[in-house]
């Protein structure tokens, strides 16, 4: 396929996706309650799958977790649940044949890392569910009202590679949706600076330092958490799309240091606005710093915004770790 047909398919791509998007996240005000039973097997995701082996060349060319079946791998979630600080959340990944995959190859010590964001890009959680027998993944997670995007981040078990799939799920109540933070290059979190050094640069990879500080001293001490000193989420704004990121060395590799700096690259698709969420440990406990960056303004960089401690961390599509 010659490079205009290319950049047209991926173009209408992009607009279907934005335009699912736009009619799911623009909701405001009360949201339908939900049903009794949310469980995936006995209420399935509303949206429908993609054909993908319909369209090799189109898919191939869209950023990763826009899709909820790609590869003949689907995410099985229900499309209602209840609000609440500890919402119990079930879901499957459905393989080739249809039925629950059960066995996985494990990844920075994790056989499925799950994210969950309201798709006003609040609430971040990286979580790691538990696997039932029948391949039904549970997990608790913090929801409050409006519609959420859930990203399932795994390797199956196999040749088959690593996927991230996304499904919308609206929360019932009333939604308050809050504004994108301006861009800014340092966030706070529990008495912890995180200076972000760096721009993006849409279609080419940029390097991406973040460092972290407390007290105004540098942090040398970070601790390994899921085999990295530090996991970095990026999504696009909007259709809430992952960037390509990976991380710059490891921990034990001879060059890698625990801080303060941790260095990613990252390739956004096109220009616009993108959230960075940094996951990093200290002191036995794990800690977001959160960004909010600009693609396509040389003078832009990026934006920080207090988050809470706690969250869980992680690959490759969208995750990263340093």
């Amino acid at each position: 396929m010659d490079t205009p047909t290319r950049l047209g398919a991926y173009t209408l791509g992009l607009v279907a996706v934005f335009g699912a998007a736009a009619g799911i996240g623009s909701v405001v005000g009360p949201i339908g309650e939900p049903t009794q039973d949310t469980a995936p097997h006995t209420q399935p995701h509303t949206e429908s799958p993609m054909d993908t082996s319909a369209q090799p060349a189109a898919a191939s060319h869209l950023p990763g977790g826009l899709q909820i079946s790609q590869d003949g791998y689907t995410l099985d979630v229900a499309d209602h649940l209840p609000a609440g600080a500890a919402t119990s959340v079930s879901f499957r990944v459905l393989g080739p044949d249809g039925r629950p995959v059960t066995a996985y190859d494990t990844a920075h010590d994790e056989d499925l890392h799950l994210i969950a964001v309201r798709r006003d890009l609040t609430g971040y959680q990286h979580v790691h569910p538990d696997l039932a027998a029948d391949g039904t993944w549970s997990v608790p997670l913090d929801l409050s009202a409006g519609s959420w995007r859930l990203f399932a981040d795994f390797d199956p078990a196999g040749e088959d590679p690593a996927l991230v799939l996304g499904a919308d799920v609206a929360v019932a109540g009333d939604q308050v949706p809050q504004p994108l933070p301006e861009p800014s290059t340092t966030a706070s979190v529990d008495g912890y600076t995180v200076t972000l050094n760096g721009r993006l640069t849409p279609g080419a990879e940029s390097q991406l330092t973040l460092s972290v500080s407390r007290d105004g001293r540098p942090v040398t001490d970070l601790q390994p958490y899921l085999a990295a000193y530090g996991h970095l989420v990026a999504l696009r704004d909007g259709d809430l799309a992952y960037l390509h990121v990976h991380p710059a060395g490891e921990p034990g590799d001879g060059t890698t240091q625990p801080g303060p700096d941790i260095t990613f690259y990252a390739t956004a698709p096109s220009a616009g606005d993108y959230r960075l969420f940094l996951d990093f440990q200290h002191g036995d406990v794990v800690r977001t710093a959160e960004f909010t960056v600009h693609a396509g303004d040389t003078t832009a960089a990026a934006t920080g915004a207090p988050a809470t401690e706690g969250a869980d961390g992680h690959d490759d599509a969208g995750h990263a770790h340093g």
